[in-house]
């Protein structure tokens, strides 16, 4: 399950534009990091929300792959976002869980992080689709 989860982050162009390392993986939680590079900043200086969107939803949806059979793969069917403050200095760090899984559905969550403080919370549904 973790090479499974690792190879495909690992395929994932946006995850390295972002420079974003995976740190944790678990059966139905995982975790990522990414510093807050010169070219994610949005016109104030902080964290863009693209960002902390991006780095969100692949934690959840990695979460949701852990859970899957291997002859699975995973999308994102929908995904809401809250952002409770700026990232300012970063690495963002998040993790992402799976809340319930079903055979067509997984709930998922992801909380964002800058150093102690939570700055988001994601939460959608992922599909399991056949290789």
């Amino acid at each position: 399950m973790i090479s499974r989860v690792s190879d495909s982050f690992d395929s994932q162009t946006m995850m390295q534009t972002f420079e974003a390392k995976l740190t944790s993986v678990e059966h139905g939680r995982v975790e990522i990091t990414a510093p807050i590079l010169v070219g994610s900043k949005q016109q104030h200086g902080f964290a863009h929300a693209a960002l902390t969107f991006a780095l969100g939803d692949s934690a959840a949806g990695y979460a949701a792959l852990s859970t899957m059979a291997p002859e699975y793969e995973v999308l994102t069917s929908e995904m809401k976002i809250n952002l409770l403050a700026p990232g300012r200095t970063g690495p963002l760090r998040a993790v992402g869980t799976v809340e319930k899984s079903g055979k067509r559905l997984v709930i998922v969550r992801a909380d964002i992080f800058d150093g102690n403080e939570k700055i988001a919370i994601l939460q959608g549904t992922m599909i399991p689709v056949k290789r």
